[in-house]
């Protein structure tokens, strides 16, 4: 069995990196890990820390922040960013871009909408609706750009445009549609009851427990490289507190009218979860996810070993379309409604931003879902902090510029030093 610890090229910004090399000891491990980061290898640290810095920063300036009811309202606000950069993290591992992510979202949402007003189709019909549209925008997007070789950013900028002719064809100048569907509706205003919540908290800390251990077990059994035990079960309890103290705080009666309790784990935040879940798997334990890597790492190298690039990067802009159109609809949820300038102003720009911030890169071949995530709660952090501090807009432009400018030289900075130690 080979014991060669060199970090494998163009792995950088997957799970799959860690399998080349293992610890002994819990020293060790912390000793690997401080060398990591000296190579370059941040991943979402920077991204972690700086939101521990805006959550801290805003508790001490407001005493409404860390209110359970803002609590709730933040993740509300995050959804919708959180599940567009997750769309986005596939097309920028690839080293591309789409531009037309936020009108694909809303041109989804509102075929959802019509669906739903105009051909009187339930709620599932409607979602399944907006989604493949979503997934046929993306697909030709994908084969422009692959199969044409048309650069991502020309075909994307197009779409950008054309989308929102669309709408305007759809909804009318000005106008809007209503969204009045329950179940729709219900994902950004309505909770999971109080039981129903710590049993999803319940499940998921003894899901990743359990998947965690086993995993373990199984690489002691074989023979294989793995992390200690104490690692493990700091990355379990690093995750079990988190969500228990979040799904007590959310359980609790937050309303300021006591004869109108409001408790429970707003929909939105499972949604996102469940989808943070399954695009993990998908790019950290999946074929795919490793041709997905390996293609945005060395394009031509990836061809050479036999996998189909074009075909990885027509799905990857079909995945980003798709998930654009799931985050139309929460959008659509929150808002009530779909108009002409859904997916317009600064929705691209922040789900990028939040893609980059949590630390995938823009040069392609590193990044993960989680990245989506905590970047996207950094941005939802500043709007919302911001917004309880009667700030002006101009500063919420300001700062969320600088985050997004400060994620790109550490990118770009951690780039340049993992080219200095040979990891691509």
């Amino acid at each position: 069995m080979s014991t060669d610890t060199t970090p494998t090229p163009g792995l950088a910004g997957s799970d799959f990196a860690s399998d080349s090399h293992s610890a002994s000891g819990l020293r060790e491990a912390g000793r690997d890990y401080l060398t990591r980061l000296r190579g370059g290898d941040m991943g979402a640290l920077p991204a972690t820390l700086g939101l521990l810095a805006l959550v801290i920063g805003f508790s001490i300036a407001s005493d409404t922040f860390l209110t359970e009811l803002n609590i709730a309202n933040l993740i509300t606000q995050a959804g919708a960013i959180c599940v567009l950069a997750m769309g986005l993290v596939f097309v920028l591992l690839l080293g591309d871009i789409d531009l037309s992510a936020g009108f694909a979202g809303a041109t989804s949402a509102t075929v959802a909408a019509l669906l739903i007003r105009d051909q009187g189709q339930g709620w599932p019909v409607a979602v399944l609706g907006g989604i493949a549209t979503g997934a046929v925008i993306g697909f030709v997007i994908g084969v422009l750009v692959a199969k044409l070789g048309i650069p991502s950013f020309v075909v994307t900028l197009a779409f950008f445009l054309g989308l929102q002719g669309a709408l305007l064809r759809m909804i009318g100048e000005g106008g809007s549609v209503r969204v009045d569907n329950s179940f729709i509706r219900g994902i950004s205003i309505d909770n999971m009851p109080v039981a129903a919540g710590w049993a999803f908290a319940g499940g998921v800390v003894v899901a990743f427990a359990v998947l965690s251990l086993l995993r373990h077990r199984r690489q002691v059994r074989q023979n294989l490289q793995h992390l200690p035990l104490a690692v493990v079960m700091f990355k379990i309890i690093g995750l079990a507190v988190p969500v228990l103290v979040l799904t007590a705080v959310l359980n609790s009666n937050r309303s300021r009218n006591p004869n109108f309790p409001i408790e429970g784990i707003p929909w939105v935040l499972p949604l996102v979860g469940f989808l943070l879940i399954f695009w993990t798997y998908v790019l950290t334990r999946t074929a795919y996810g490793r041709h997905l890597y390996a293609v945005g790492g060395n394009r031509e190298a990836a061809r050479r070993a036999g996998i189909n690039v074009d075909r990885i990067r027509v799905s990857a802009f079909m995945i980003c379309s798709s998930m654009a159109a799931i985050s139309g609809i929460i959008a659509a949820s929150n808002a009530g409604k779909v108009s002409a300038s859904s997916g317009g102003s600064n929705t691209l720009l922040y789900a990028v931003g939040a893609a980059v911030i949590g630390g995938t890169s823009l040069f392609g071949g590193k990044g993960k879902a989680r990245d989506a995530v905590i970047g996207g709660l950094v941005i939802a952090t500043i709007t919302n902090g911001l917004g309880l501090l009667d700030q002006p807009s101009y500063i919420n432009f300001v700062v969320t510029g600088s985050v997004l400018l400060l994620a790109a030289a550490v990118d770009a900075i951690s780039r340049r030093r993992r080219s200095a130690a040979g990891v691509a």
